[in-house]
This record gives structure tokens, C-alpha cells and sequence, in this order.
């Protein structure tokens, strides 16, 4: 076995490029040999019982130096699901065991509801979901669950048979994985006081839109894409469905987020005029 400072480096890298030292040494790997590759500077020193290569994941690093686990907001933002904003402040869990140096880490204490492996450093998403809930408003956090189903993270069934507590329960009641962005998730959840159907993601003529209200009225929502070629589809797209008797209303994300009274006024006065109904 090839026991130089770079076989330790790489070895590090190999499994993520941050790990306990008794990792490496179980591996095979000798005290010695470690100390090594701290010496000539391949592998850094980042906490006590914890070793990494130079350039390592720095929320992970962060995490292995304070004691804590990446989880919240910020693991959600790193796991590629929809965020409403991304904290300046990171979010974290208290891993369940050891003790948490000082930091400006928001760090949640909830029980997870898959357990952590000792050596983890960043939540699972079931985990990440869990502290979502506890830390977001409702319409946020749902942003979140749907986010993590619609891209295949999670199965609906599997999801509903955790053992969730507080939002969470009521999340996973009422989640779907049906939503394509956050944007529409905040869309439906705050017009669902409207009583009439909502649906989202609905084919009309061989064209996908992102919600129907009623049996007429399309709601397109714009994302940061909708530009250049894609606005000059959405243009045509727009002008076919009111050829064939929809009425449309396109919305931006800037309107969803920031001025929903807006969107709401205009959704409420289309339903007023019975532009929803056939």
C-alpha cells in the first residue's frame, strides 16, 4: 500500500475531500502517515479528529470546525432546490452529539427524522426538509417540499410515512409534486382561498401551462428564462391559447415575490368577470 503524503491526500479526496482522521486510519492508513501529509501541507488540519485537502467544500469545512451539520436553507440552496432568497447568514443542525463551538450559524436542535451518521456533514434532505419547516413561513417551506418532489428526491408515499412533527405533518399532508417552480407553489397556496379549481401544470393543445384557473383562465409565470427566443414562444403561445378562447394573464417573478397584492387584485377581478369559467 502506498503510504506517501499524497496517497493520504488523495485518499482524503477520494472520500469527499473532508473526513475524521480515524476514517483514513481505519482505511489503512497509520497516525504517522497522516501527520505526514498535515506536515508538508497536502492535507490541512481542520478541528480536532477532523482532516481535509486544501480547497475543500468551505460550508463543509465550516461545519466539520464548528461542530454541526449543513442543513436548512443553506443545504436546500446547495441540493439544487427552490429557495426564495439564500440566507447571508448559514443554516445548520445540531448533529446530536458533541459539542457546538461558538458560531454564526443559525443552528436548529429539532430531532431529525432520519438519523445522522456520525461522520456527516450535511443533512440528508428529508432532514433539510424537517428544519425547513420549522424555520420558514408555511408558503416558503411548501416552496421548498415541492421543490425536493418535483425533482425526484423523495417519493410522496415514502415522504407521508416519516414521522413528522409540528408544519411539517401538515406539509407532508398537503405537498405535490406537481409544481414546477417555487413561484407557482407560492401562486396556489396563497389563492387558494379562491373558490374555484386551481390546477397547475395543465396541457392545453399540445402546450403546457402553469396554472388554470377554472376551465379558462391561464396564468403564465415568467421566470429569470423567459427571454430572447423563449419570450417570442411564450408571445405565440399566448396569442394560440386566446385564439382558442383562454384568456391569459403572464406574470413575473419580481410581481410573485415582492408585489403579490398586484396579482392577486388582477386574478381577482378576471374571476369577477367570469373570465374563468368555458
Amino acid at each position: 500500500m502506498d503510504a506517501s503524503p499524497q496517497a493520504v491526500a488523495a485518499h482524503v479526496a477520494a472520500l469527499g475531500g473532508i473526513v475524521r482522521s480515524t476514517r483514513v486510519i481505519s482505511d489503512g492508513f497509520s497516525r504517522h502517515h497522516v501527520a505526514r501529509a498535515i506536515e508538508v501541507g497536502l492535507v490541512n488540519r481542520v478541528r480536532r479528529g477532523w482532516i481535509a485537502v486544501p480547497g475543500a467544500d468551505p460550508d463543509l469545512l465550516a461545519a466539520a470546525r464548528y461542530g454541526v451539520v449543513v442543513s436548512c436553507v443553506t443545504a436546500a440552496a446547495r441540493q439544487g432546490l427552490w429557495v426564495t432568497r439564500t440566507p447571508h447568514t448559514p443554516h445548520a443542525a445540531y448533529p446530536g452529539r458533541g459539542r457546538v463551538a461558538e458560531t454564526a450559524a443559525v443552528v436548529h436542535w429539532q430531532r431529525p427524522v432520519v438519523p445522522r451518521h456520525p461522520d456527516a456533514l450535511e443533512d440528508p434532505v428529508e432532514n433539510v426538509l424537517m428544519t425547513v419547516a420549522s424555520c420558514l413561513p408555511y408558503e416558503e417551506a411548501r416552496a421548498v417540499w415541492d421543490s425536493a418532489l418535483n425533482r425526484g428526491l423523495l417519493d410522496v408515499s415514502a415522504l407521508r410515512r416519516l414521522p413528522w412533527t409540528g408544519v411539517a405533518r401538515r406539509l407532508a399532508e398537503e405537498v405535490t409534486p406537481w409544481t414546477d417552480s417555487g413561484l407557482e407553489t407560492l401562486f396556489i397556496v396563497r389563492l387558494r382561498w379562491l373558490p374555484v379549481p386551481i390546477r397547475v401544470q395543465i396541457w392545453i393543445e399540445g402546450h403546457r401551462v402553469d396554472v388554470l384557473i377554472g376551465e379558462r383562465l391561464v396564468v403564465q409565470i415568467d421566470g429569470a428564462h423567459h427571454v430572447g427566443a423563449q419570450r417570442t414562444a411564450d408571445i405565440r403561445h399566448d396569442a394560440d391559447l386566446m385564439l382558442q378562447g383562454y384568456h391569459v394573464i403572464r406574470v413575473s417573478y419580481e410581481q410573485v415575490v415582492h408585489r403579490w397584492h398586484e396579482v392577486q387584485d388582477r386574478i381577482m377581478r378576471a374571476v369577477a368577470q367570469g373570465l374563468h369559467r368555458g
